[in-house]
């Protein structure tokens, strides 16, 4: 909490991986994974080196057993035969065995707490009693601490990476499927390291939900402070999918958390080539980084925040703005903005419909031959704001003159909606202190909250914005987005908007899918399922599909999605809804028609208009 408002790094321990110590003061860096088969020496140093030359700092590759383990000397020793120094990462699930060995070739090991020991997740639950409970752990340090001796011996690092859709069914059963669930499995591993004195450990929470994901890192750094350690931290949404939605979902995470001084390490998870994931963790980095040394914001914390779960702050209702209603996007009207079914704008502000001044108009029921706009009233026009007659008094203020004074004559009328925007550096910390003036002086008044930027591209609109908007819509801030991108074009930003909004889990206006980003373990094609996936289905708004590459984090990860499209062997698929597996090993070709016809089986398909 103690970078809240103003933008610092956490203080971690440095990590030693191989020539990239990651923590303390050192850079954040970012990495990827390669989706070849880890068998393929030629195919893996390729990718690599793809991922590499883009700038990435650390290259994961999947060891599925001993036999991908050992061909890791093979990549390794290739790598290094052509001048490439960048450490190497395995990835282990479910093979303790295959994790030992791949200690002795890469610089640094990943294991899953959840399927490291624990049996492969069922979905059932089971009561321990606290004799048995602790057996359980007892097997754990049994089979972890050889690890650790070999990483001790072959200076590894490792990181114990926690995935919401892989927790055991042990963990759930006591804890649950939540973020406490998350740490505990975090916790029982690093205890051990600690009692081992192993510190070269990097910890990663990682989910397809913003919300959990987020809130699961902030609560295992309390936890950690508790119990005085201070491990580096690795920054990842699982299954965030490609394109526009993936590009903002991460971002709105990572962003999050980034925005709090956390992370010491990324990866931006796409359903695309790996190499494509390297400039947008690049362009996150680079956006924080900007706000190194800024000017001091004085903020306080509202006393009942609760910053490890943060709940929505309480507004009153303004027509549909605030209150119990979803959050509004109000869009530039430069150009007119056409009508689609997922992204009409609730209003619209601008100077093209050709007004004296600015106006907010309702957009679903603006006329253009009639005059039934809301003015926007600035700061100096507050004095005439109580004798508007408008249903809905827009009031346009900056952050530095929302004083105590100010919000106890907003709390007088009950049609006022502030249009809050922030000219700081670090606009996070500067309307984080905003909105907790607004909650210690009991202001329920709703704001809707603006951000400008400046030709900027689409791409790095949407980095941008999401880590900005995730941040405080994930802290439980705004009845509202609106975004100004000065010479660009406004039906992106309503896109965009809209995107945010979905990521965020605040308002729903598309479907949505959760593919993973594919690795040496996927089992099909999964770029070109999801394309055709997304084809066929694109118009089933509110829908969740999910679309995994492989069983690890599959059915866990999309449980609740509303259907499954999982790899379940080279070429087949299995199909879920929600959590129960419905057909298994489908042909590859027959796949996506059955998941429309299973789709269409429960009632949920509706013919695209």
């Amino acid at each position: 909490m103690q970078h809240y408002f103003n933008y610092n790094r956490r203080n971690s321990l440095v990590v030693e991986v191989g020539t990239t110590p990651i923590g303390g003061k050192n850079p954040i860096r970012v990495q990827s994974m390669t989706n070849t088969s880890t068998m393929d020496t030629d195919g893996s140093v390729d990718q690599a080196v793809r991922i590499i030359e883009n700038g990435g700092e650390l290259v994961r590759l999947t060891a599925q057993g001993v036999r991908e383990s050992n061909n890791l000397e093979n990549i390794h020793n290739k790598l290094r035969s052509l001048g490439y120094n960048t450490p190497l990462v395995a990835d282990i699930h479910f093979n303790p065995n295959a994790a030992d060995r791949a200690a002795e070739i890469v610089e640094k090991v990943r294991i899953n707490p959840g399927n490291y020991v624990d049996s492969v997740k069922r979905f059932s639950h089971i009561e321990y009693t606290d004799q048995e409970y602790a057996a359980e752990i007892a097997k754990i340090r049994d089979r972890f601490i050889p690890f650790l001796n070999i990483c001790k011996t072959n200076n590894t690092a490792i990181r114990i990476g926690v995935n919401h859709g892989s927790l055991s069914d042990r963990i759930i059963s006591r804890y649950g499927d939540t973020p406490q669930g998350m740490v505990e499995s975090a916790l029982e591993f690093l205890r051990i390291c600690i009692s081992e004195k192993f510190l070269n450990v990097v910890i990663s929470m990682k989910s397809s939900n913003t919300i959990v994901m987020v809130n699961s890192v902030r609560l295992l750094i309390e936890r950690m402070n508790q119990e005085n350690m201070s491990f580096p931290i690795h920054l990842g949404v699982t299954e965030a999918g490609d394109g526009e939605d993936g590009r903002i979902k991460s971002a709105l995470g990572i962003g999050a958390l980034l925005a709090d001084g956390i992370g010491d390490t990324l990866r931006v998870s796409l359903s695309e080539d790996p190499e494509l994931e390297i400039p947008v963790g690049k362009e996150l980095v680079n956006y924080f980084n900007q706000r190194i040394d800024h000017p001091h914001i004085q903020g306080s914390l509202f006393p009942e925040f609760c910053w490890s779960s943060p709940i929505k702050r309480a507004t009153i209702p303004v027509k549909n703005i605030g209150g119990n209603n979803a959050p509004i996007v109000i869009a530039e009207a430069t150009n007119y903005l056409p009508i689609s079914d997922t992204t009409t704008p609730d209003y619209i502000i601008g100077s093209s419909l050709k007004k004296e001044i600015p106006s907010i108009i309702d957009y679903t029921e603006w006329d253009p031959t009639k005059d039934n706009s809301y003015p926007l009233f600035r700061l100096a026009s507050f004095e005439n704001i109580e004798r508007n007659e408008a249903a809905i008094k827009f009031l346009s203020i900056a952050t530095h003159e929302l004083n105590d004074e100010l919000i106890c004559r907003i709390k007088e009328c009950n049609t006022i909606v502030l249009l809050l925007h922030s000219n700081h550096i670090n606009i996070v910390g500067d309307l984080r202190s905003a909105f907790h003036r607004l909650l210690t002086n009991n202001c329920t008044t709703p704001v809707v909250i603006r951000e400008s930027f400046n030709n900027e591209t689409k791409e790095s609109l949407q980095i941008k914005a999401a880590a900005d908007y995730g941040a405080l819509l994930l802290d439980g801030f705004g009845d509202g987005i609106s975004i100004q991108n000065q010479n660009g074009d406004d039906r992106v930003c309503v896109s965009i908007m809209f995107g945010i909004l979905q990521a965020s889990r605040l308002r729903v206006s598309k479907t949505e899918y959760i593919s993973c980003p594919s690795c040496g373990r996927t089992l099909f094609n999964l770029q070109r399922a999801i394309a055709k996936i997304k084809e066929r289905t694109s118009h089933l708004k509110g829908l969740k599909i999910g679309i995994m590459g492989c069983i690890v984090n599959g059915p866990g990860e999309m449980a609740d999605a509303d259907y499954g499209y999982v790899g379940a062997g080279p070429g087949k698929v299995s199909l879920y809804k929600k959590k129960e597996c419905i057909e298994k090993n489908i042909p590859e070709d027959q796949a996506v028609e059955k998941l429309i016809e299973l789709i269409k089986s429960h009632g949920d398909w509706k013919e695209q208009k």
